[in-house]
């Protein structure tokens, strides 16, 4: 199969989503039996190359963020380099641009398109525009979005719910993300501590946007709480985001920069797994995230996961048998800290053999779902009405 993944992240800004495009293009190209497309946003930033092919297209950047606003309609380069290719299927991972774009591709070939929910839309829309009228709006036309694809999946049964509850009636199909086992050494443990000056003590640990939405507010005041009782510690804190010199001005306030440091995006992956082994405990208390890669590659080296109990995040995580849930409050963040640090019992190698899944068995699952569409596609079992998108354009034609 030719398969196209269309998304609206590209490194080097690449967060959870474009974590779950690489891997996807990645794993397709590494088993050698299909040739899987990245499609997204071009970067000025990113030097780099990639192993699988990449359509990069054009794009603005946004105010305030480190993300880029594609432009895939206005791009006549991007559609002469799609036109040469007898794409199989369409994967999009964003109901916005190149989704839209994706689904106008799926339309001019009379492709099978599938996508992926894989964000709290609503609580981004809330956060943007301070209406609860607009992000009602945004919502309807993400549900709108959703409605024209031909099968729709979500990262965990939590997730699938919120789509739901945003107003989406049809069938989801879980797709669960995937990370590979990852045994570390102690040289690859040693090497983190001296690469990120760690000292032999307790280290705790967040990977991702450096963002409130991540609550890393509450993270923070957790651990004045917690320095206050005398604790040795380290936090580090890596990745980058919005609200990275707002979270470093709030540990000065703290009078915490003694005990955690900023590291920036940690791109190397080796580096980084380095990094999850000799921490003690990734602290990930988010209630945006839906199924976090960061919790599956920590649980890939070891290390067990603090989470907010009832988050979709926690979706497989048991208190004290492969993870450790609390609630949302920088006390009981606190609290579960010292819980973790001082158990006994083997949580994070619970939390190996029992979190990660495997890309290559993942991309199997995947696989067999885009052929059975394909399928239906060439047998003519699957038709379109020829107004089959109107729902991504009603909502602007609306008084």
């Amino acid at each position: 199969m030719i398969i196209g993944q269309f998304a609206d992240v590209f490194p080097p800004e690449i967060d959870g989503v474009g974590m779950v495009v690489n891997a996807y293009c990645d794993t397709f190209t590494k088993q050698g039996k299909d040739t899987c497309y990245y499609i997204a946003p071009a970067n000025p930033k990113y030097e780099g190359t990639k192993d699988y092919p990449v359509i990069n297209f054009a794009s603005l950047p946004m105010p305030h963020e480190a993300y880029r606003m594609g432009l895939p309609a206005i791009d006549p380069k991007l559609q002469l380099e799609l036109s040469k290719i007898n794409f199989d299927v369409i994967h999009a991972h964003s109901p916005f641009t190149a989704g839209h774009y994706a689904a106008l591709q799926a339309d001019a070939h009379n492709l099978p398109l599938v996508a992926t929910f894989h964000s709290k839309y609503y609580d981004d829309f809330l956060a943007k525009t301070g209406s609860e009228f607009l992000a009602n709006v945004g919502v309807k036309y993400i549900v709108n979005f959703y409605n024209v694809c031909d099968e729709v999946w979500a990262v965990n049964e939590a997730t699938a719910k919120v789509l739901h509850d945003y107003g989406f009636e049809k069938e989801i199909q879980v797709m669960p993300n995937g990370t590979n086992l990852w045994y570390p050494t102690e040289a690859d443990k040693k090497a983190a501590e001296e690469r990120f000056q760690l000292g032999d003590g307790k280290v705790l640990l967040f990977v991702g946007q450096h963002n409130f939405k991540k609550n890393t507010r509450h993270i923070i005041e957790a651990l004045k709480i917690y320095a206050d009782t005398g604790a040795k510690f380290r936090m580090v804190f890596a990745g980058q985001g919005p609200d990275a010199e707002a979270m470093k001005q709030l540990v000065k306030d703290l009078g915490l920069d003694s005990c955690v440091s900023f590291v920036g995006h940690v791109i190397d992956r080796n580096i980084l797994m380095g990094l999850y082994a000799r921490a003690d405990l990734l602290v990930f208390p988010s209630i945006y995230d839906n199924a976090p890669m960061v919790v599956r590659e920590a649980a890939a080296a070891g290390t067990p996961s603090l989470l907010i109990r009832g988050s979709c995040a926690a979706e497989g995580v048991t208190d004290g048998y492969n993870g450790y849930l609390c609630e949302d409050t920088p006390e009981s963040i606190e609290r579960t800290i010292e819980r973790a640090l001082s158990d006994p019992n083997d949580v994070g190698g619970n939390a190996r053999n029992t979190i990660p899944m495997s890309w290559d068995a993942i991309i199997n699952n995947v696989r067999g779902r885009y052929e059975n569409l394909v399928r239906q596609y060439k047998n003519g079992e699957k038709t379109r009405s020829e107004d089959w998108l109107k729902p991504l354009t009603e909502l602007f034609e609306q008084k």
